[in-house]
């Protein structure tokens, strides 16, 4: 299914030019500091903005991560749906292995998700979000072909 190209209101941008750009993602948490630290360590960002229930992260220029309080926050119960997941961050690292030890050091939970071998592995972080580390892409893990060699796209 395609659309229609929706025209610009009379008084906002100029023709193929944004509305607005990316600033951050916030999650949900009742632990905005916990859950704040352990995406530092995870991305090597840094905290940049504190607030009475709201923390922000950064790792220079560009988007960022933030943290809200949240005392009543149930987590996604995923990949059972009873509480199903809202959205969940997919991060590239080089090398899966690695990565998870690293992940597993910080606090997350490896969910044994997917059970077959993949290009990705899910992890809940401490406060139950789903995030997914995913193999750069053109990496190619022990046993795999890359998609273009393997046929498919």
């Amino acid at each position: 299914m395609t659309s229609a190209p929706v025209a610009n209101p009379p008084g906002g941008p100029a023709a193929g030019q944004p509305i607005a750009t990316f600033d951050l993602a916030v999650l949900d948490t009742p632990e905005p500091k916990a859950l704040a630290d352990f995406y530092c360590a995870l991305l090597g960002w840094e905290i940049v903005d504190v607030d009475d229930d709201w923390i922000a992260i950064r790792g220079g220029a560009g988007a960022g991560i933030a943290f809200q309080l949240a005392p009543d926050f149930v987590p996604p119960t995923w990949p059972n749906n009873t509480i199903p997941q809202q959205a969940h961050l997919d991060l590239n690292v080089p090398d899966l292995d690695v990565a998870e030890a690293q992940v597993l050091a910080i606090g997350a939970k490896a969910t044994g998700e997917p059970q077959q071998r993949s290009s990705f592995r899910v992890y809940l972080d401490p406060s139950g979000h789903p995030f997914c580390l995913c193999r750069e892409p053109g990496e190619v893990g022990p046993g795999e072909q890359a998609a273009s060699e393997s046929g498919s796209s």
